[in-house]
């Protein structure tokens, strides 16, 4: 059998409808990072009743990987990765005012399709492409079609740079369900993550996440004209003003290949709302910098103390997280597999996009070995009123058509992977 009759017959199971089912039940189960077992288990259930051996592989009680297999020959295996953690957590006691002033319908996890248009939370990223890998691996199972090695479909638990709400964890995001589904069982030959971006990639960024530490005096409002005075609260909003001009120097400086990594000053903590009749004694900046192949996160984190240090000797950093970046041979099998599979669907020559800095448990697959293509869905050009989407709008909205396409590119990948 030809790849061309081999991926029309696994095709023939890849319906709008089916489509629709899946995506409609992933983005129907809450999935905060670190509460992932829920929807975890609800895929090992749909993997299994469309015939699809699948295994639920918990890290606790609340967070869960899930995992299908279908069985090829003895040839090389491929993963096809998606994560199931939500960016926002669908709950306004966080989400508001942090992601929006007042709740949307996109933001909450609740499918409603207009359409050919699916609205829920992480409709577009990253349920929308777990709905993909999951119908990909019932049509290759379905279909009957051989394959030369096992393909393995994981789901995957902690895959946003983010901390779980109210866990005894603290190992919870950054890729940790990525890194237990390949220690546990599940390395293979290759991998394909599917992730936004109507490209196929071979290499991200890293990250590396910073505190600094503004020190000022604690004190009284009543005093501020009679004792020492130093307000640690305005003196960070300087520091933060000086590393947000100095980040946009920072991406342009350590661009290579085609990352250009970038950096946010992220969040201030520090005060008292119930004593705002007092300055704090310290104030927090947190940085994300994401970091290129090139780079370490030790030696951005010494890069950042230089520059912080010129304003002040008494201010300190310190490192939160870190994941290095990674690099997959554009000459590797996985990779060019993936390139021919895009190029077929989307019928035109492949250009890899640069200047990214976006990082994903692609990181994670390649650090354990694997070498990783990643490839995704293009951004959904309108909100269900037709507007254009902002950032947390196109996380969560996803076109059945493009899904439809990903899932080719994803079995046109196996194919020809496995097909040397």
């Amino acid at each position: 059998m030809t790849t061309e009759h081999a991926v029309a017959r696994v095709l023939e199971y890849v319906t709008r409808d089916r489509l629709a089912e899946a995506i409609g039940g992933i983005v129907d189960i809450p999935s905060p990072t670190g509460s992932e077992a829920v929807v975890a288990q609800w895929i090992v259930d749909d993997l299994t009743t469309h015939g699809v051996p699948a295994l639920l592989q918990p890290l606790d009680d609340r967070q869960a990987n899930a995992v299908g297999m279908v069985a090829g020959g003895n040839g090389p295996s491929t993963l096809l990765y998606a994560p199931l953690d939500t960016f926002t957590t669908g709950d306004p006691a966080y989400d508001v005012p942090s992601a929006a002033l007042a709740m949307r319908p996109d933001m909450v996890p609740r499918a409603v399709r207009h359409g050919d248009l699916v609205e829920g939370l992480g409709a577009g990223n990253p349920k929308g492409h777990a709905a993909c890998v999951l119908v990909t691996l019932q049509a290759l199972a379905a279909s009957g079609v051989h394959l030369a090695g096992d393909v393995v479909g994981g789901f995957g638990a902690g895959g946003m740079p983010s901390f779980a709400l109210d866990s005894g964890r603290q190992n919870t995001g950054h890729g940790v369900g990525a890194a237990f589904l390949l220690e546990r069982g599940f390395t293979t030959d290759h991998a394909v993550i599917a992730k936004p971006g109507w490209n196929v990639s071979h290499e991200e960024v890293g990250l590396v996440w910073l505190d600094v530490l503004v020190p000022g005096i604690h004190t009284y409002a009543g005093s501020r004209h009679r004792l020492p005075y130093h307000n640690a609260v305005v003196r960070a909003g300087e520091v933060a003003a000086h590393l947000e001009e100095w980040l946009e120097d920072y991406a342009v400086r350590h661009e290579t290949g085609t990352m250009r990594p970038q950096g946010i000053v992220s969040s201030i903590t520090g005060g008292s709302e119930r004593l705002a009749a007092s300055t704090p004694a310290q104030v927090r900046l947190r940085l994300d910098l994401r970091i290129t192949t090139e780079q370490t996160a030790a030696a951005v984190t010494r890069e950042v103390r230089a520059e912080v240090e010129k304003l002040g000797a008494d201010l300190r950093v310190e490192q939160v997280a870190a994941v290095p970046a990674s690099h997959t041979s554009p000459d590797a099998p996985i990779v060019r597999a993936a390139v021919a599979a895009w190029e077929a669907v989307a019928a035109e020559a492949h250009v890899p996009i640069a200047q990214n800095s976006g990082a994903t448990d692609a990181n994670i697959l390649r650090m354990r070995g694997v070498p990783t293509a990643r490839v995704g869905m293009p951004k959904v050009p309108a909100t269900p009123a037709g507007d254009p989407p902002d950032f947390t709008a196109g996380m969560n909205l996803a076109d059945l058509r493009e899904m439809r396409r990903l899932v080719e590119i994803l079995v046109r990948t196996v194919l020809l992977v496995e097909g040397g």
